[in-house]
């Protein structure tokens, strides 16, 4: 009941929401991030615990504040993705301004392939649907299975027709996939902050120890790929801003395994400076620190942010 409600209320928000005009969606959802935040739900107060290791010196206050503000940056996210479908390839163009494009632009030259590796932060739907419209690159990624089958199928679905190549995560077969599309030189964009499998790679984040991907740096470990940080947020306009960080190199020295926990704590090190000069933007609910996931009894992370 609980899965098939979830997939009822996405179909609603890409049904409904795509069709109001768009400042009424920006206003609907910072209402609805309001009330979620008045709330003080399990997913308010784990983002504030969250903020408070970005943030250790900021005060109850300030947490609170930031944690707003943080739920606003959220659910207009949601709101942009749901009406993203109805963008035309113009306002997608001029919706997206990183600075660092030059590193992109560059790597792909070099027709070495390019893993850009993202955090949860602003909206990697519209810098996703950005880069085929801007750059005429397509590019591919993978997606967690999810339940329902038909929200999965939804999510599938709304990215292909962004113009993106959407691998299952489950099983084996997506780093297969990903590294022959990097060999031939192509794209591939992945989500990347955070990871509980058995194959997480542990870093220092912000101080303390938290699991990051490996598969990013494994990719460019393997291929040759070039490994490009990437970093969102949103300013006071309605165009998103992002950096496109220099290259992450892949050591001359050690193992596979060794290579790739150096790239990934330099990944992680990229990830919490965005992080921590837009806090506001990241959009973390979740636990994400080892040492916030002991005991797991109670555990309030649920299913993960498609």
């Amino acid at each position: 009941m609980r899965e098939r409600l979830t997939d009822t209320l996405y179909g609603l928000g890409w049904s409904t929401v795509k069709q109001l005009p768009e400042p009424v969606a920006a206003a609907l959802g910072r209402r609805i991030a309001d009330l979620a935040w008045k709330r003080r739900g399990k997913g308010v107060l784990r983002l504030e615990a969250n903020l408070a290791r970005v943030l250790p010196d900021a005060g109850p206050g300030r947490l609170a504040e930031l944690s707003r503000a943080g739920m606003r940056s959220y659910m207009r996210y949601w709101m942009e993705s749901f009406r993203l479908p109805t963008w035309s390839e113009d306002r997608i163009r001029h919706g997206f301004e990183p600075d660092g494009l030059h590193h992109l632009e560059e790597a792909l030259a070099s027709g070495r392939g390019v893993v850009l590796a993202l955090p949860h932060m602003g909206n990697y739907d519209l810098a996703g649907a950005w880069v085929p419209t801007r750059l005429g690159v397509p590019f591919t990624t993978v997606a967690e299975r999810l339940k329902p089958e038909s929200l999965y199928d939804r999510f599938v679905a709304y990215r292909e027709g962004l113009g993106m190549e959407v691998l299952p995560h489950a099983g084996g077969s997506a780093f297969g996939i990903l590294a022959r599309r990097l060999r031939a030189g192509g794209l591939v964009c992945l989500v990347a902050d955070r990871d509980l499998s058995s194959s997480g790679i542990e870093v220092k984040f912000f101080g303390e120890a938290a699991k990051m991907p490996a598969g990013p740096a494994m990719l460019a470990v393997s291929t040759g790929a070039a490994l490009l940080p990437v970093t969102l947020w949103y300013d006071r306009s309605p165009v998103m801003r992002g950096r496109v960080h220099g290259p992450i190199e892949v050591p001359d020295t050690g193992t596979r395994a060794e290579k790739a926990a150096l790239m990934t704590q330099q990944l992680a090190d990229a990830f919490a400076s965005g992080i921590a000069e837009h806090p506001q933007d990241w959009h973390m609910l979740q636990r994400l620190w080892l040492a916030d996931l002991e005991p797991r009894a109670n555990d309030e992370s649920g299913t993960e942010t498609p």
